[in-house]
This record gives C-alpha cells, structure tokens and sequence, in this order.
C-alpha cells in the first residue's frame, strides 16, 4: 500500500520522463505527432489533478472496506442456506448388496436395528444438512439470488467509487481559476451528491452487469456439469456463448464507466448519460484508442514495478539477506509460497490504488471532449483546457484566462 501509494505520488514529478520514454517511439511509428503532445500534456494535466485532491489516493481503502463488507455478507448467507435444515444421515455399508445402503438412518436408534445384523460393518454416518420440505428443495435457487445479490452489491460499490473520484477530478477540471475555484472537499462533496442524488442510477448500471455476470456463472456451472456427457454441438454451443457473454460484460463495463462520469458531471440519469458518453467517445474514437492502450501500459509498468520491487524486497527478507532484519526473518525450508503470496498481494494493492489514475484519466479525457464541443474560447464560452493544450490543438483563446491550471 505505501509503495503504491508512493509511486502514484512520484508520477507526478516523472510523467514527462516515463511518457516520453516508454510512448513516444511506440506511437511515433503510427505516426501521430501532434497526438503525443496532446496525451503528453493531458497526462501532466491528470497528475496535477492529483495532487490538488491527494485525498482520491486514499478512496480505494473504502471500496476495499465495502467489498469486504459484502463478501462477508455473501459468505454468512452462503453458509447459513448450506447448513440449514435437520442433519440428515445415511446408512454406509460395505457390502454392495445390502438394501439399506444410502437409506436414511437415526444414529441414536442405529444400533438397535436389525440393520447391522444384516449387513455387517454398516455405519449410520452424515451426509448432509436438509430436509424434504418445500424450501429445502429450492436451495439452490436460493444460493443463486444469493450469488446474484452479492454481484449486485460489489458492483455498486466499484460504481459509487466511479462516481465519487470522477466527480472529484471534474470538479478541478471545469474550475477556471486552478485551486482557486476548485471546491474546498472535493471528494468528500463528490461522495455526498453521489449517496444523495446518484443511488438509483448507480444501482441501476450495477443491476445490468450482475445480470450478465450471473449469466456467465451459471454458463460455469452448466459447462462443469456437463463436461463429462456434451457432444460436440453443446461444447461449441456453450463456448460461444461464454465468449459473447464475456465480450458483453467488457462493453458493459466500459459503457457504465463512462456513463458513471458522465452523471458525476451533469447529474442526469444513466440511459441518458451512458448514451451521451456513448457518442462523445465515438466522435473522438482515434483519440479514445490511443489514450486507452498509452494508460493501460503506463498503469502495467507502474503494477509490475511496485509488485517486482516489493517481490525483491521479500526475496532479501526471506533469506535473511538483510542485516537489519535477519533476526526477525523467520527460518523457512521452502520461502517461494510467501514469497509468491507478497508479490500476488502488492500486486492486487497496486491494482486498487492505481485505478484512481485510471479513473483521473478517463474522466479528464471526457472532460476535455466536452470542453472542445461546448466551448470555443470566447469571452462567452472560453475554454477549461490549460494553455499548452491550447497550442498543440491550435485553438487560439479569444478571453486570457487568470490562471492557468
């Protein structure tokens, strides 16, 4: 966590060096010149974003504390559907032959009966928890509208994150002083409009996605029953349909990240958001490719370097390679289960705080293609955008800003 959280914090002194580094031959082939000066600059733009509001690093431990609230939940619920009901036990006989095997049996009366004088050796032993009522028989359907409950919950907790951090950066972005107009708690205000105005529609994008993700677990399900019986036809037949479902929930996600924006920004409902977004981002698609592939290598280099260097570190500390804490190493045959289980973790905590950079960019990016339509650098309508971006794009100011963000 502090190694990523760290990182994030040196990004913004080192943008520059690792964009230019690890972006500009890559998209230089294509051949997009004005284009690197453009994500250049709105990179830079994202990490001052990010250190006016520094307290959006800190906003993934609180969708860490509300998944595991809701893994909790679908845990207890999970066990408590598993184990209701009576125990039911069952006769386990040795003999093949014997016809009270699998018949259900009383443990206290067991021995009483005549049934291990017929069949010798047999053991009145558990099976399972049910019962033979109506409810015991929906079971399953009842850990179903569980699983589907649950998907609903951490999905609305990703989209009130979404929502709260993309309501934050807009806030700095659509300031036209730059901190002065920026609002005194952005996030903490962006979280609040969120709770108080945005529930329905978070709830209802978070609606559609776990009715597809719960498509794609009983597709799993089905596909585990059926492994050793399916023909041909079924195993094709199911395989397409766990790929179109795959490919769905990815459009979804995309679609209800930007729909997410989209209602931090103007507070309208999701339908409308998420087709506004929709069209926005296709009206600038060349651009939306580029910055999508240069964020997700940027957010991959930084994940594998904090997970590689806290790797490195655990590696020394296991081997007791480190002076200062080689009496506190603990004596290990075999360090390399650890040592994976550290880099695995660092690398999930990296994952969850570099989605706040994720997130600034992309709500920047939508910020800045709404700037470009609606305004046009009049006295009436000037621009949000920082002056350099002004050059690259040659769009001329017609009204000096005060300050420039």
């Amino acid at each position: 966590m502090v190694v990523s959280l760290l990182f994030l914090v040196l990004l913004r002194f080192t943008a520059g060096v690792l964009f230019w580094i690890f972006i500009f031959g890559v998209i230089g082939i294509i051949g997009y010149g004005r284009c690197n000066l453009l994500l250049s600059d709105i990179f830079c733009f994202l990490y001052r974003a990010i250190g006016y509001i520094m307290s959006t690093l800190f906003y993934p431990i609180v969708t860490f504390l509300l998944i595991a609230i809701c893994i909790s939940y679908w845990a207890v619920t999970a066990v408590f559907l598993a184990t209701s009901g009576e125990p039911v036990y069952k006769v386990m006989a040795n003999q093949t032959l014997c016809k009270y095997a699998n018949l259900s049996c009383d443990p206290e009366t067991f021995n009483t009966t005549n049934v291990t004088k017929l069949c010798p050796g047999a053991q009145c032993t558990f099976a399972f928890y049910g019962g033979e009522s109506l409810y015991h028989k929906y079971i399953f359907i009842f850990q179903l509208a569980n699983a589907f409950v649950f998907l609903w919950l951490v999905n609305f907790a990703i989209a009130l994150g979404q929502c709260t951090l993309a309501g934050a950066f807009a806030s700095y972005y659509w300031a036209f002083r730059k901190p002065a107009d920026i609002p005194l708690w952005p996030l903490f205000s962006s979280f609040g409009r969120a709770i108080r105005y945005h529930t329905g529609s978070l709830a209802f994008g978070a609606l559609i996605l776990a009715i597809v993700q719960l498509v794609r677990v009983i597709l799993e399900y089905l596909d585990h029953k059926l492994k050793g019986t399916q023909n041909s036809f079924t195993r094709f037949l199911l395989c397409c349909l766990k790929c179109c479902f795959w490919c769905l929930e990815k459009f979804l996600k995309f679609i209800n990240r930007n729909a997410y924006i989209m209602i931090a920004i103007y507070g309208k409902n999701f339908c409308t958001s998420a087709k506004e977004a929709f069209f926005l981002l296709m009206r600038n698609v060349v651009r939306v490719a580029v910055l999508d592939k240069v964020t997700d290598f940027l957010l991959f280099l930084g994940k594998i370097l904090v997970a590689g260097g806290v790797g490195v570190l655990a590696f020394f500390f296991f081997t007791q390679r480190i002076p200062v804490f080689a009496k506190e190493a603990p004596t290990l045959n075999y360090y390399w289960v650890p040592l994976l289980t550290v880099i695995i973790g660092s690398y999930l905590v990296a994952h969850g705080f570099f989605s706040v950079y994720a997130m600034c960019v992309d709500t920047l990016f939508l910020c800045f293609c709404e700037d470009l339509e609606r305004n046009d650098g009049s006295t009436a309508k000037p621009y949000f955008m920082s002056a350099s971006l002004h050059r690259i794009l040659g769009k001329k100011e017609l009204s000096p800003k005060k300050a420039v963000g």
